[in-house]
């Protein structure tokens, strides 16, 4: 039998690989100060040009050009036609910062509709009226843009965040995930008969980050794009919901700062979510909700590491067909973890001793800046890929709809329990 090799060309020819290679030169063009800014629009009320002036709209521009040159060069390693890329490229981009306009205005900002929403809806509008057309879709590299912005997330998970809340965090943060995952994706998939990958994007987002975890599982078990937009979607609804209403249930019902942050820390799914609710409580429920949060997104490198295990040993295996070796498994973890993990050790164990936290923040500020210009391009292209047709075809039944209801209420319960005794009854005493 000839043995199976390792094929070297993935380390320019395969998308994850070039994810870890455009993350980590985006994080190192940061810290040498050749990117010093990553302009955001500024909080707007009736006029929108106010939101951003002539000087940053400039390096906006240089931006766009320097992303264009980077992506450019990955696209031709990886077959495609740089010329045609860049030119769609600029739109894309264009259509992706209008939407950090839009939800820039400030009653939109205050029921948390943030620009990933805008993103999807104005993609999947330009899709289901003027269509897709060719030209353009040499642009729509989605999952490049998510996975490149994952990598950049590493750099802002830093593992002293841990000392902050101390093993109390741990607890709520990794104790209530796992629980959540395992029966929400047990009821779907062996309950419901809900197709195990959609099954396990709808667990992920419900039990760990949102977006975040939906899109590394689906990477992980190679999940349809139909299913990844249908879990996307609903995750971003019920986000802006409960951005509403929790900060509201929560005052109605007199509970701490402290117990209030945590449950909204580890319930919400996004984090720009996150930080708007713990906001509307005051500084200390905004301070330890970012905390419960960022401890939830250390799980999902390890989290992409197990299901890529699971899905290669046990959901595809053929019985008849010899055992997967751990280079099956290697083939199918997402390589984009490691640039995550990577950036995490390096913002954690080199870079904030070096330099300290402060001149840490003001880097990842930048970088910040640079993952929401990826995320906002990349859920335009998520909704250009999206014809209502499929979309419907994959809610059929309303069983993920439900299962995500489920999901999310399993958690929201669990959470407020153990936020009560961990941060309502331990930590005071």
């Amino acid at each position: 039998m000839k043995k199976q090799g390792i094929d070297w060309s993935s380390l320019w020819k395969n998308e994850d690989w070039w994810a870890n290679w455009l993350g980590i030169t985006l994080f190192v063009l940061t810290y040498t100060g050749i990117i010093f800014k990553t302009p955001r629009p500024s909080p707007w009320v009736i006029n929108p040009q106010s939101s951003i002036t002539a000087d940053n709209m400039l390096i906006v521009l240089s931006l766009m050009i320097g992303i264009m040159v980077l992506f450019s060069i990955s696209i031709k390693y990886m077959g495609g036609k740089p010329g045609k890329y860049a030119k769609a490229f600029t739109i894309i981009f264009a259509t992706g910062f209008l939407t950090q306009i839009i939800a820039s205005q400030t009653t939109l900002k205050t029921y948390g509709f943030e620009y990933v929403f805008w993103s999807l809806l104005l993609g999947i509008l330009i899709r289901n009226t003027a269509g897709l057309p060719d030209w353009l879709n040499h642009a729509v590299k989605t999952e490049l843009y998510i996975k490149t912005g994952l990598v950049l997330l590493g750099a802002e998970i830093l593992f002293n965040v841990l000392l902050n809340l101390g093993f109390y965090g741990l607890i709520l943060a990794w104790g209530v995930t796992p629980i959540v995952l395992y029966t929400t994706y047990s009821l779907g998939a062996n309950r419901w008969n809900i197709e195990k990958s959609l099954a396990l994007l709808i667990a992920s987002a419900t039990s760990v980050c949102g977006v975040s975890a939906a899109i590394a599982m689906a990477a992980a078990s190679k999940a349809k794009k139909g299913h990844l937009t249908l879990t996307i979607s609903m995750s971003l609804i019920f986000t802006v919901i409960m951005l509403v209403l929790m900060p509201l249930m929560i005052k109605s019902a007199g509970m701490s700062q402290l117990v209030g942050g945590a449950w909204i820390g580890g319930t919400i799914d996004s984090s720009g979510a996150v930080v708007a609710a713990g906001e509307l409580l005051g500084p200390q429920a905004m301070e330890v909700a970012i905390v419960i949060k960022m401890i939830q997104n250390m799980m999902i490198g390890v989290l992409a590491f197990i299901v890529a295990v699971i899905w290669v040993l046990r959901i595809e295996r053929d019985p008849e067909s010899p055992r997967p070796s751990a280079l099956d498994i290697w083939y199918r973890f997402p390589k984009f973890i490691l640039g995550f993990i990577i950036l995490s050790l390096i913002s954690s164990f080199i870079l904030n001793p070096m330099i300290g936290e402060t001149a840490l923040s003001n880097i990842l500020d930048v970088t910040k800046g640079l993952r929401t210009y990826f995320f906002s391009i990349a859920f335009v292209c998520i909704g250009l890929e999206t014809g209502f047709k499929e979309l419907g075809k994959n809610i059929e039944g309303r069983k993920p709809l439900k299962l995500y209801l489920f999901g999310q209420t399993i958690n929201l319960v669990m959470t407020l329990l153990f936020a009560w005794v961990l941060f309502g009854l331990i930590l005071p005493s």
